[in-house]
């Protein structure tokens, strides 16, 4: 399979990523590989990329993507969150720089049957990691209506949650992405369904994060990160939502500025020191150009931190 893949922010990840030769770097997403393949021919010779993404479909094109460069490039298949065991199992002490392109990539919204997409009539899925058991019908048709209006609200900011969970558990069994559109549509009423988004959007953005863990994982992702990073190294961060850029904003705040002392303390009593210096004080957006020639890149944003 080939997946077609635009890299969102590529020149500016590069800038500030900054990719040395002979460095060793990850990417943690490494979804149609766009923004390794272009690492690759900066840290060469004599460099190292380590691509890591749970989909294994996309660790196969990357392989074949990138066979060009066997000697340099590693694929794994995992998930960026364990980035210090993947590179003990890899014999890497540090990193020279990160890499996280997150959230549903477009070949994964491209491929219909894996059920990312509410434009499309598939079975229920939304796995990232086709392995693992745990889908999209599991909360659709496992959750209480307390539960799916919790994740609509937490994860989608999606106001009529506690509707659409209702008209969901009295509609089960739902099998399709196709009828669950039917049933948030019949759940929304008609004056909220004329403006805006679809009305299914927030929804099935909640139900893909639910089911793959997605804010979980990077808070974590994001100390592990920094702590695989040798000093000067860099990480980049491409976030979609608001809740994922939150997540990142306020790790980089906290690696940055550690100290628990009372504000109007005279020294800092609790030794607790800076691990990381904000290169991007507000997130770096796409330009007008780049969102006309790739609109799924209009709500990304970047941000990134150097380790001290």
């Amino acid at each position: 399979m080939e997946f077609h893949h635009t890299p969102v922010m590529l020149e500016e990840v590069l800038q500030y990523l900054d990719p040395k030769p002979g460095g060793i770097y990850a990417d943690g997403t490494l979804g149609g590989g766009g923004h390794s393949l272009e690492i690759l021919k900066r840290i060469s010779p004599g460099g190292r990329l380590i691509g890591i993404d749970r989909d294994p479909a996309a660790i196969k094109a990357a392989q074949e993507r990138m066979k060009d460069w066997a000697g340099s490039f590693t694929a794994v298949h995992g998930n960026y969150s364990d980035i210090r065991e993947i590179l003990d199992d890899l014999g890497v002490e540090h990193l020279d720089g990160m890499i996280m392109d997150l959230g549903v990539s477009s070949y994964q919204l491209d491929e219909k049957e894996r059920g990312f997409t509410y434009n499309e009539d598939v079975r229920l899925d939304m796995r990232m990691d086709t392995t693992q058991d745990f889908s999209a019908y599991d909360v659709i048709n496992g959750y209480t209506a307390e539960d799916l209006a919790r994740i609509f609200w937490q994860y989608g900011e999606e106001r009529w949650s506690k509707r659409i969970a209702e008209f969901i558990v009295k509609n089960r069994p739902i099998d399709t992405t196709g009828r669950l559109v039917e049933v948030i549509k019949a759940a929304v009423p008609a004056s909220a369904r004329r403006t805006g988004p679809h009305p299914a959007r927030r929804v099935f953005q909640a139900i893909r994060i639910e089911v793959n863990s997605e804010l979980e994982h990077l808070k974590v992702a994001v100390d592990k990160a920094v702590s695989a990073l040798k000093p000067g190294g860099r990480l980049c961060i491409i976030t979609f939502h608001s809740l994922e850029d939150r997540i990142v904003k306020t790790e980089f705040q906290r690696l940055s500025n550690p100290c628990t002392c009372p504000p109007k303390s005279p020294v800092c009593l609790c030794g607790e020191t800076p691990q990381v210096e904000i290169l991007t004080r507000k997130p770096v957006l796409p330009t007008a150009e780049e969102i006309d020639s790739n609109p799924r890149s209009r709500s990304a944003k970047l941000r990134a931190c150097r380790k001290l």
